[in-house]
C-alpha cells in the first residue's frame, strides 16, 4: 500500500466519521440530569395551585422577554397587567413560572389597590430553552395568563 493512498483513505474516513457524529449531535437534544433536570410535576403543581378552579384568560396581561437569551444567567422578564386598576378591580398576586427549570416558580409578587399598577421586572436564570408563563390573580377571582418561549444559548443553572 502506498503512503499517498493510505493518507487519502484516512482523511476520507475521518471526514465521514466527523460528519456522521456531527449529524447525530445536532439531532439529539442534551438531557439534563440530577439537580438541573426539569421538574414537570412541580410546574403543574404551581400552575394548578395558582389557577385553582378559575379559567385562565389570555388577555389583560403583557409578558415581555427576549426571544433569544444570550446570557441565560440573567434573562430580563417584564410582566404587566394592562387592565385598569381601581379600588374594586386590582391585581392581588402575580407569579412567573419557568416551565423547564428545576424550580419552576421564579418569583411571586403581591399587590394592593393602593399600588396603582401591577407590574414587575426581574431577571431569571434559565436552565434551557423553554416557555415562561406569567399569571395574575385579580381581586374578582379572574386569572390572567401570558406565555412566551425563549431560546437559551447555553445553560444558565449550571453556571
Amino acid at each position: 500500500m502506498k503512503r499517498r493512498n493510505f493518507v487519502a483513505g484516512s482523511v476520507a474516513l475521518g471526514a465521514a466519521l466527523a460528519m456522521s457524529s456531527g449529524r447525530a449531535q445536532a439531532q439529539s437534544k442534551p438531557v439534563l440530569a440530577g439537580p438541573l433536570a426539569p421538574n414537570p410535576a412541580e410546574f403543574r403543581k404551581a400552575m394548578n395551585e395558582f389557577v385553582g378552579n378559575a379559567t385562565p384568560v389570555e388577555a389583560g396581561l403583557k409578558l415581555e422577554l427576549p426571544v433569544l437569551a444570550d446570557n441565560p444567567g440573567a434573562v430580563p422578564v417584564h410582566a404587566k397587567v394592562t387592565l385598569p386598576i381601581t379600588e374594586s378591580q386590582y391585581c392581588k398576586e402575580l407569579i412567573v413560572l419557568a416551565e423547564l427549570n428545576p424550580s419552576p416558580l421564579a418569583c411571586r409578587f403581591r399587590f394592593s389597590p393602593a399600588t396603582g399598577t401591577a407590574e414587575a421586572a426581574v431577571r431569571l436564570r434559565l436552565s434551557q430553552t423553554q416557555t415562561i408563563h406569567a399569571l395574575a390573580r385579580m381581586s374578582d377571582g379572574k386569572v390572567l395568563i401570558a406565555k412566551q418561549t425563549v431560546t437559551v444559548a447555553a445553560s444558565g443553572c449550571g453556571m
